[in-house]
């Protein structure tokens, strides 16, 4: 990573702490996420199916000294690496590179390790590896500010509902006991006892859940709620000012349909006469210019997200830790440690540097598939919206990790 880009993260980390500041003055202020799944940008071509990290390989990167990581990038990954770590050495590996046990020297150093000296902390207990090729696409996410209210007030009629408490995991009674394998199907019983699967996004706002005490809040605007959504958590601000912040609470079992693939396929999205841009700002632009057909392309996604209210340090990411801007990144945990620091050396500068591996998303698969968080604010918006990211990727790892699996083979 060059100078500049150094200079580039760092003024926009810069930027978003002061708006970060200014918000505070006037409600409060949070962070992000945790379900993240990007819709604005293509993905990469599909590539071999590989099941895990030691599927993909792993081999030793460069001397941490070569990457001319700042200190203030270093410090920064520090505190969101201390945060992690009550989790980090309790928790399973889904990689299964490493068990909880090894990240214990790290984390107890890391404890009152002075953060102006923390490039010396990395280089002394982590080493750089490579995952795969180490060949990065990272894409970006951020926490929606949306005009909402904890009460349905006049042109606030979209409901944002709680976990419902019929939604239940269950085998449906036509899968024979020896095809149940992993966990059973998310769905719902009906009024004869048949287990079904759960109502989609059409039918919840055609009015499934209407009625039943679950509306957490109302939201003014159905196309940002739908986005919210997406994003995974947020913030609604009421007409008097006050601020609720919702985090995931759970999902209808339904499947994720990226409608901006769909927008793409159908022609919609690209630089030609009649088309829109291949970003979130371009993709709502068509929904609200369209509203009939944006409506029908929403309800593709079936979808839908349920909510609870986030009070606390900030919203909570897929590890159990408060996510933090330009800290934080969201990863496919069967390649990447959630805990683990990352470093990132990308095309597009703003995203360059040191992030801490702590949340998930569902379109985030892959050895080196990455989403950056970028908190919340138009700043956040706007840069996560159009975040399409490639270059390379590094997972810090606790010394002697390379070796000790190159060994076991």
């Amino acid at each position: 990573m060059t100078a500049y880009g150094k200079a580039v993260r760092r003024r926009f980390r810069s930027h978003l702490s002061a708006m970060c500041v200014a918000a505070a003055m006037l409600a409060g202020c949070a962070t992000v996420p945790p379900a993240n799944i990007p819709v604005s940008v293509p993905v990469p071509e599909a590539v071999p199916f590989i099941d895990n990290a030691r599927l993909a390989g792993i081999a030793s990167g460069p001397a941490f000294s070569s990457l001319g990581v700042t200190p203030d990038d270093a410090a920064s990954a520090l505190v969101a690496f201390r945060r992690s770590c009550p989790k980090l050495i309790v928790r399973n590996d889904a990689t299964g590179l490493l068990a909880a046990s090894d990240w214990e020297p790290a984390c107890a150093a890391a404890t009152s390790w002075p953060d102006s000296n923390a490039q010396n902390f990395f280089e002394t207990y982590l080493e750089p590896v490579r995952i795969g090729d180490g060949t990065a696409f990272a894409t970006g996410y951020f926490e929606p500010e949306i005009a909402g209210s904890r009460v349905r007030l006049p042109g606030y009629d979209t409901p944002v509902y709680a976990m419902p408490d019929d939604l239940v995991r269950a085998w449906p009674n036509d899968i024979p006991e020896a095809e149940r394998e992993g966990r059973p199907p998310l769905g719902r019983y009906g009024a004869d006892g048949t287990f079904t699967r759960y109502y989609t996004r059409a039918e919840i706002e055609q009015g499934a859940l209407a009625g039943r005490g679950l509306e957490l809040g109302w939201a003014k605007d159905p196309v940002e709620l739908f986005f919210l959504q997406i994003q995974g958590s947020g913030r609604l601000i009421s007409p008097d000012g006050e601020v609720m912040r919702i985090g995931y609470a759970g999902q209808n079992g339904r499947a994720y349909t990226g409608i901006g693939s769909v927008m793409r396929e159908r022609g919609l999205l690209g630089d030609g006469p009649g088309q829109y841009a291949g970003s979130m700002q371009g993709i709502m632009a068509y929904i609200r210019e369209n509203p009939e057909a944006g409506a029908d392309l929403m309800r593709l996604n079936e979808s839908w997200i349920f909510f609870r209210e986030l009070t606390g340090e900030g919203p909570i990411g897929a590890m159990g830790v408060a996510v933090s801007a330009e800290d934080s990144v969201a990863v496919d945990p069967k390649f990447v440690p959630l805990g683990a620091p990352v470093w990132l050396d990308l095309d597009r500068a703003e995203a360059d540097g040191m992030w801490v591996a702590q949340d998930t998303g569902g379109a985030i698969k892959g050895a080196n598939r990455f989403d950056t968080f970028w908190g919340a604010g138009e700043r956040a918006r706007d840069v996560a919206g159009g975040m399409s990211g490639r270059g390379n990727a590094l997972v810090f790892m606790p010394k002697g990790t390379v070796a000790r699996i190159q060994a076991e083979k």
